[in-house]
This record gives structure tokens, C-alpha cells and sequence, in this order.
């Protein structure tokens, strides 16, 4: 079988990760895996592009300078005529919009949706579009049930499923000295993590505001995005920023998690993030807003849970985890038995090529015989 995933990979991030993981898997079982990546500019973008680097299948990068969105079409839809896919799987808006399009004399089209992010409205608009585009696929994945649930709403419900995002082992953690190093953190800081991208949906600003509830504690933000600049300005007008480590877009943030005393997922909105996987990989106890997905992959026995937007619940849970470092540490080792149990890859790209298998045959079947035959 031959799958075309198609995607306009940004900063190495949750997405990312799992079109990553997913086609290096799917390749391990002996699929033919391309990606063709979109990638903004006109050709020196691309060389030192993270997502792009991490990659282990045959790529196909499309350059698209501006909003040159025409070109883009047709070099995507070139690359689909040369290969001919069994199917085309797409991830996220802008190539759900422009590149989803299913038509009979094609592949079967998937998607996996791995959450809406609301914002402005710019982005509001954007989604908009890509919730019309769902109703022309022939599959549309959710990556957690309540996102699954706002999907039926929407789409034909026999064409939703849900695939929660699996946990595939990376490289081994740094060790504590070294990760705080790498970081810029004092060895003896008490260190509350963050990690994933710095915009509004993420909460990073709810942390800030819970800092001033919290003497001693340092918070260290990896990550970057739109909201970089007026989150250093809050931090400062809340007098804050001795007390915050800006670490940027780092490629390979699991590797730090043991430089954390905490991990923090703030967000406002979430599908299955991959951040929480890796913390829980990595032992480290974790608190988490209960929003979308989240509390679907860990419960109250293996982290605590607090409401979103609430700064004084979430330093209350900070202060928790300080006062008590060994509950913290049962739920941490909790944590990693429930990511062992439920979201191991195996399952994950089974449920994949069940997926794919699936659209293959309903597609052919469906098929009148002389374009059934083209496709062979």
C-alpha cells in the first residue's frame, strides 16, 4: 500500500511529532510512506527545517512563496499524479482546505484532526473552511473522544473515528544537571516546565499569573510562537521575569523533562497532547488543565487535574505537588504504567492500517469497473 501524507509542518510541535512517528511506524511495517511537506518561501526554508530533518521516508517538499496558493495545488496535485497513492491523508487546516479534495478517479482522502486552536479571526476563518472541507473526506480522525463527539456534529458520523495519539519512545532522557544546564537553570531551583507552543489556546499566560502565587518557584517555558513578545512583556509588569526562563523552540524537548520538579499543561483547548505523553514518559509529575482530551489520557490518581483559566487552582496544584513530593511521585509512576497500558504505538498504526485497508476496499468497491481498473 502506498499512503501520501500531505501537511505545512510549522516549528516542531505536536503535529509534527505524530505525522513523524506515524509514517516512520507505518514504514517499519512495510507501507510505502511519502510525505509531501509545504513549506513557505522559495527554497532556503526548507534546508534547516526541523520537521524535515526528522523525517525517515521519501519526501517531497513543495515550495510556496506568499499566498501562492494556486501553485501549491498544482504541485501537490502533481506529486499525487506521479505516485498514484492508495490514499491521501492530510493534517492540518491549510492542507485540509487546499488538498483534502477527494474526487472518483483519485485516492481515498483521511485526515486526522488534532484540535482547534479558536483565537482571532484570521484563525476562526481558517477553521471555518476546514470544518466545510471535513464533509468532503472520506475519513476524518479524531485524536481524542470529545473532539471526536464536536466531529459528528459536523460530518457524517460513519466517517469519524477516533485514534488517540500513541507514546513512541524517543532518546533517553538528559540527566537533571545536565537538562538545567541546557536550560539555563540554577541547580537548585524548584522548577515548574511548560512546553508546546507559545499562542493563545496553550495558556502559557496562565502560568505566569499563577507565578505570583507561588514564591520560589521558577517557571521555564520551551517553546516559541506569536505570543513570545507580550508574554515577556507580562511577565515583566508582573514583576516576574527573575523568576522565568525563556527557552525557545527546542527540537528535542523531551529530553529535558528531568529538569523539571513539575510539568504544567495550562492550555485552553487540547485533542491528546503530546507534551503530557512525554512527561508522563519521563516520570515527572504532572499537572494538567481538564480540557478536551486530557483527561482521557490521565486521570486524578496519575496527575492532578485543575479547571482552565484558573491561575489560583493551578498554584494551589503547584503548591501540592511541593508539599507532598511523594503523592507526587506514586501518581508520576502511575502515570507511566497508564501511558505503557493505553497508548503504545502497536495499537496505534494498527488502528492506521485498519483505516487505510478500510477506504482502499470501500473505495474500489464503489468504483465503476473502468475507473476501479485505473487505480490498479
Amino acid at each position: 500500500m502506498r499512503v501520501l501524507h500531505v501537511l505545512a509542518p510549522g516549528p516542531y510541535g505536536g503535529l509534527e511529532r505524530v505525522v513523524t512517528e506515524l509514517t516512520t511506524g507505518l514504514a517499519g511495517r512495510g507501507v510505502d510512506v511519502h510525505v509531501a511537506a509545504v513549506i513557505d518561501g522559495t527554497g532556503g526554508e526548507a534546508d534547516g527545517h526541523p520537521f524535515l530533518r526528522g523525517l525517515r521516508v521519501e519526501t517531497h517538499v513543495i515550495h510556496a512563496p506568499g499566498r501562492a496558493y494556486r501553485q501549491e495545488r498544482a504541485e501537490v496535485d502533481a506529486v499525487r499524479r506521479r505516485l498514484r497513492p492508495d490514499v491521501v491523508h492530510t493534517h492540518g487546516y491549510r492542507a485540509d482546505v487546499l488538498h483534502g479534495r477527494p474526487s472518483r478517479a483519485d485516492a481515498p482522502t483521511a485526515t486526522t484532526v488534532h484540535g482547534f486552536t479558536g483565537g482571532g479571526f484570521r484563525n476562526r476563518m481558517y477553521e471555518s473552511l476546514q470544518r466545510l472541507a471535513f464533509r468532503g473526506f472520506d475519513a476524518v480522525v479524531a485524536v481524542s473522544p470529545p473532539l471526536a463527539e464536536q466531529l459528528r456534529a459536523r460530518v457524517d458520523p460513519r466517517r469519524v473515528r477516533t485514534i488517540p495519539n500513541a507514546w513512541t519512545p524517543g532518546g533517553p532522557l538528559l540527566p537533571r544537571a545536565e537538562a538545567r544546564r541546557l536550560l539555563g537553570l540554577a541547580a537548585g531551583a524548584w522548577v515548574a516546565g511548560w512546553v508546546g507552543r507559545l499562542s493563545p489556546e496553550k495558556g502559557a499566560d496562565v502560568l505566569l499569573d499563577a507565578l505570583p502565587h507561588l514564591p520560589g518557584v521558577t517557571a521555564a517555558f520551551l517553546g516559541d510562537g506569536a505570543e513570545a513578545v507580550p508574554l515577556r512583556a507580562r511577565a515583566a509588569w508582573r514583576g516576574m521575569t527573575s523568576r522565568v526562563r525563556w527557552a525557545g523552540a527546542v527540537p528535542d524537548a523531551a529530553a529535558l523533562y528531568a529538569a523539571f520538579d513539575v510539568f504544567v499543561l495550562s492550555s485552553r483547548t487540547e485533542g491528546t497532547p503530546m507534551a503530557l505523553l512525554e512527561a508522563a514518559a519521563a516520570g515527572v509529575p504532572v499537572i494538567a488543565a481538564r480540557v478536551g482530551g486530557v483527561p482521557h489520557v490521565l486521570g486524578e490518581g496519575e496527575a492532578l487535574l485543575v479547571p482552565p483559566e484558573n491561575p489560583v487552582a493551578l498554584a494551589d496544584a503547584v503548591d501540592a505537588v511541593r508539599r507532598d513530593p511523594s503523592a507526587a511521585a506514586r501518581r508520576a509512576a502511575a502515570a507511566r504504567v497508564r501511558l505503557r497500558d493505553a497508548f503504545g504505538a502497536g495499537p496505534w498504526l494498527d488502528a492506521y492500517e485498519s483505516l487505510y485497508a478500510d477506504l482502499v476496499a470501500t473505495r474500489t468497491v464503489a468504483l465503476p469497473q473502468d475507473a476501479s481498473a485505473s487505480l490498479a
